[in-house]
């Protein structure tokens, strides 16, 4: 990846904290204070389901730490609206699905939900995943339009918002 040039360490040090703050909280915090990371039976009684929950996991974190590091190196700023990104992300996974991260934290949660058997967790992906759709509808995708201009709008066009495309985007 790039090295960041004209903005320093500040979209390194923000996209940390901003991880820390958001996906931290809701896809980490929030779910193991309600269950204590306590395993109960496998959902369905079926323990293959423990599996995908780990696979979800490792792909949504990966996939998450991929993108915060791709804003604050390729991007020169953070996820976090407050320091936004100085140019457009469509490299990773964002040549795949608009809404990598937003994917990833719904990955972490539903995969907690699925390894420990809590069936309150995967309601609670559920839930973040439609809040998370409202938000980019009214305020990030008209948000990136505004600032992005032509550059999103053919982006938008060739990359699904929530469905991965299943060979790599090429601007």
């Amino acid at each position: 990846m790039d090295q960041p040039s004209s903005r320093g360490i500040m979209p390194v040090v923000g996209s940390i904290v901003f991880l820390v703050a958001a996906p931290g909280l809701l896809g980490v915090f929030i779910p193991w204070y309600t269950t204590g990371w306590h395993m109960s039976a496998p959902l369905l009684g079926f323990e293959p389901v423990r599996w995908l929950g780990g696979a979800l996991i490792l792909i949504g974190a990966t996939v998450l730490l991929d993108s915060f590091a791709r804003f604050a190196w390729q991007g020169r700023g953070t996820p976090a609206p407050i320091y936004p990104t100085a140019t457009l992300v469509v490299s990773g996974a964002y040549r795949y699905v608009r809404n990598p991260m937003y994917l990833a934290v719904i990955a972490l949660i539903a995969g907690q939900g699925l390894l420990l058997g809590c069936l309150p967790l995967l309601i609670y992906a559920l839930a973040f995943g439609v809040v998370t759709h409202l938000f980019v509808l009214i305020y990030e995708e008209p948000t990136l339009r505004s600032t992005y201009g032509a550059q999103y709008e053919a982006y938008a066009a060739a990359v699904r918002r929530w469905l991965p495309r299943l060979t790599p985007w090429r601007s």
